[in-house]
């Protein structure tokens, strides 16, 4: 009995993997509409992102004007790294006096005439402006500082001569 199930395992084994071979056929009816009314569009380009000529001088120039103040904000941060390394002590140490040498610079920048026609030139970076800035905040302070303080003293000074002044009147009064 083993013997005949084993070999009755084989053929059905055999009758699947010739099965698997064998390719299914079905019959498969597509259901259609009876009428056909519109074709398919062919996909075409959308005409929102087609721009023209004018439109991607006006971007580039953007593109150029909105990098170059990048580019001036990371010349102006090497100068605020190079002032905070100067100042630590172990560059002192090093007696490192100039760090960093700074000479006239410029970044690219892109105006438009009144023609519409376009300028392709150089915008100065000022590197000293904020030493200017606080310099001139600094003096204005001073001398708002100063204004407040001179009617004060004066009044002081005032009083000062009114008491030495009384003094003197006592002291001649009384000899």
């Amino acid at each position: 009995m083993p013997y005949k199930l084993g070999s009755l395992a084989r053929g059905t084994m055999k009758k699947i993997q010739d099965n698997y071979k064998n390719l299914i056929s079905l019959k498969v009816s597509l259901l259609q509409p009876a009428t056909m009314t519109t074709a398919i569009v062919p996909l075409q380009p959308q005409e929102e992102k087609v721009i023209s000529g004018w439109e991607r001088l006006v971007a580039q120039t953007e593109l150029i004007n909105q990098m170059a103040k990048e580019l001036e904000g990371a010349i102006l941060e090497l100068k605020t790294i190079a002032c905070t390394l100067k100042t630590q002590s172990f560059l002192k140490e090093k007696s490192c006096n100039n760090i960093c040498e700074y000479f006239v610079v410029g970044v690219p920048c892109v105006k438009q005439k009144s023609d519409e026609s376009f300028i392709l030139t150089m915008r100065k970076v000022d590197l000293f402006r904020a030493e200017r800035e606080a310099a001139q905040l600094a003096q204005q302070l001073r001398q708002q500082t100063k204004k407040r303080l001179t009617p004060q003293r004066h009044r002081k000074n005032k009083s000062e001569a009114n008491t030495t002044l009384l003094l003197k009147r006592v002291l001649i009064n009384k000899s």
